[in-house]
């Protein structure tokens, strides 16, 4: 059974399917599968719903609003804090450009599309990618003290 103390792990996994699915769909509209690029990025939005509704319930109602403190320091401090700063900049951004070009897309508005996504994809790439490395370096490589 999960417990609210593992959802920052669910959002990890969250995050991390939110990337094999984007790198799937690009890689079958390169292959001109629509169909597939289509489930992918639909799904990968979905999952990507899911992890925010996750994230906001641990953070906001689990946790009561209180940060969980990162206890690395050093050089490690420096590099959790500028893959967080890039990472939390970038996904606020990442929200309304995946919705805009998924829009675009089911509207079959292709070149306007295209045009978008090729903003959207890195981003959203960088922004997942970043969230497993944010809570792997958090929960993993410098867990929280207890108390």
């Amino acid at each position: 059974m999960i417990g609210p103390e593992d959802l920052p792990s669910v959002n990890a996994a969250l995050n991390g399917t939110s990337a094999l699915l984007l790198m799937a769909g690009y890689a079958a509209i390169r292959r001109r599968n629509v169909v597939v690029h289509k489930t992918c990025m639909l799904t990968a939005l979905a999952v990507s719903t899911v992890f925010l509704a996750s994230y906001l319930y641990y953070h906001l109602v689990v946790r009561e609003g209180q940060p969980t403190r990162f206890t690395g320091e050093g050089m490690a401090r420096l590099v959790y804090f500028a893959v967080l700063l890039s990472h939390t900049v970038l996904a606020a951004v990442t929200a309304p450009l995946a919705i805009i070009t998924a829009t675009l897309g089911l509207r079959n508005r292709i070149d306007n599309h295209r045009r978008i996504a090729r903003w959207t994809l890195p981003i959203w790439l960088y922004v997942s990618i970043t969230g497993v490395v944010v809570y792997w370096m958090l929960y993993q490589l410098y867990p929280p003290s207890s108390g």
